[in-house]
């Protein structure tokens, strides 16, 4: 038996030969054309040795050259290792070489750190972009002028076909072997069974395609059923909006910090897109930004739940049942998600309806485990089940909420403290804009509760804690309240808590 995900842009030329696959500002590429150039850049990378079963990274920002580049990539059977456009070149030199990368593609506003990392992990750089160094081959010319090869290599359906490096919270971060599997079987349940979309929908693509969600629910999605996807580099919430009018997008996908973002723009703004739907996943979604965004823009937005581990969607507020805001939705088609006993370790045991607990999965979105790290896999897959590492709860009717992450509770005084529910109740304060509830150390009840808050308009720490007092329990509401114009986050936009306890805690 054998698979190739290079079949759904392959398919998507074929059926859907002149939609609009891609946007870039002005630049236009229909579906024919995209695979065709795809197919351009496997026969360079084959000339540059590349075959089956090789590693090539790819540092590349939201342009056509990343799916280029990842489905060129793929179609000669090779695995493509996505790195995170802002590390550095000690940060890529250690997925290089962890990876066992044969080549780098990297784009020029990114080559200061790239071709750094690459010279240290000894592996050859490919560009692509004007404005690079001139003695480093650019993969995109000559793409241009490369017989394009004939078709796709096929591979098995356990094959990898991405390895993704999961930001580790303690160590070095791990590669999470995605197979042809994973996707194909997450790419088509998305389609089929979990949300609307088709041919005729356009997505705004800002989720950045490095990290699994852009590039499975957004990217490989889009290309599935002949969508077009428009590009935008850099998230910016007034641009977002403008994009969103402009292109006349029918669907938005991001995360938490975006739909922040485009409510603040939506303040100095007029413009309102007619949107179909509205994805959230990344992160926890505070069910106030889901009223508000619904107030603003007449648009429900549908939460979803999964990890780099999964593929990336576990479960999804899906068509065919009534969303349940607050929760994360069901089981996608084919998955099973359960609450386990999060204390224990070495064995998964299921706990009755409605108990707090670990969110355990099972089914075709689990990866094949970490590259090179058997203990590290064998701890993350228990009894064919994923731990998840993150809290919550399963009602009767099938819908998951999440309490939180299990690392980030905080233990005050021997109570449990769950950040999450303390961040609902504090973004219903005028003067709260966006907050992250964070441990620190105390000497008295071993950690104290912290909001970290960026401000809306004026407001004291002192208000904020006398306010907090009156709508929480005495164990759960801050003592402290930290301003701060920003948050350092992840990949995906999700506010790296351990970053600020670190920032914090002296």
């Amino acid at each position: 038996m054998s698979l190739t995900i290079a079949s759904m842009l392959a398919e998507s030329a074929t059926r859907f030969a002149d939609n609009t696959a891609v946007v870039l500002g002005d630049l236009r590429l229909t579906y024919a054309q995209l695979w065709a150039h795809a197919k351009q850049y496997a026969a360079v990378l084959r000339e540059q040795g590349i075959g089956p079963g090789d590693k090539v990274a790819v540092l590349l920002p939201n342009t056509p050259h990343f799916p280029l580049a990842y489905y060129g990539t793929i179609a000669l059977g090779a695995v493509v290792v996505p790195v995170h456009a802002l590390l550095k070149a000690e940060e890529i030199e250690y997925v290089l070489s962890d990876s066992g990368a044969k080549a780098l593609i990297c784009a020029a506003p990114l080559l200061g750190e790239g071709t750094k990392g690459a010279e240290l992990a000894g592996v050859p750089v490919l560009a692509v972009m004007d404005g690079g160094d001139a003695s480093i081959t650019r993969i995109d010319t000559l793409a241009l002028s490369a017989t394009p090869i004939d078709t796709y290599v096929q591979r098995e359906p356990e094959d990898t076909a991405v390895i993704l490096y999961t930001s580790g919270t303690t160590g070095y971060p791990k590669g999470a072997e995605i197979t042809h599997l994973n996707i194909t079987m997450n790419v088509a349940v998305l389609a089929q069974h979990s949300f609307e979309i088709d041919q005729n929908d356009t997505i705004l693509g800002c989720l950045p395609l490095f990290h699994t969600f852009g590039q499975t629910v957004c990217m490989n999605t889009g290309f599935y059923v002949g969508a077009t996807v428009v590009l935008l580099p850099r998230f910016d919430g007034a641009q977002a909006l403008e994009l969103l009018v402009n292109e006349q997008c029918t669907m938005f996908m991001g995360v938490p910090t975006m739909y922040v973002g485009l409510i603040e723009a939506a303040k100095t703004s007029e413009l309102r897109p007619q949107l179909k739907a509205a994805l959230s996943g990344g992160a926890a979604l505070p069910l106030a930004v889901l009223e508000r965004f619904a107030e603003v823009f007449g648009t429900q937005i549908l939460e979803g739940y999964g990890l780099t581990e999964t593929s990336p969607v576990a479960t999804f507020n899906q068509v065919g049942f009534e969303p349940k805001p607050g929760t994360v939705g069901k089981a996608i088609w084919g998955v099973d998600v359960e609450i386990a006993r999060a204390e224990l370790d070495d064995r998964i045991e299921l706990l009755p309806t409605g108990e707090l607990g670990e969110i355990v999965v099972r089914g075709h979105n689990v990866f094949k485990g970490y590259l090179n790290r058997p203990e590290a896999t064998a701890a993350a897959i228990i009894d064919g089940w994923f731990r998840t590492g993150d809290l919550g709860t399963k009602d009767e009717e099938g819908y998951v909420t999440i309490v939180d992450r299990k690392k980030d509770m905080v233990v005050r005084g021997g109570y449990n403290v769950y950040p999450r529910d303390v961040e609902e109740v504090l973004l219903r304060h005028p003067g709260v804009s966006q907050v992250a509830v964070i441990g620190l150390p105390d000497a008295k009840y071993g950690e104290e509760v912290v909001a970290v808050v960026v401000k809306d308009g004026e407001v004291t720490e002192a208000e904020i804690v006398a306010w907090s007092k009156q709508q929480l329990a005495a164990y759960k509401y801050p003592r402290r309240v930290i301003f701060t114009q920003s948050f350092p986050l992840g990949p995906s936009g999700k506010i790296l808590k351990r970053e600020l306890v670190v920032q914090y805690k002296d």
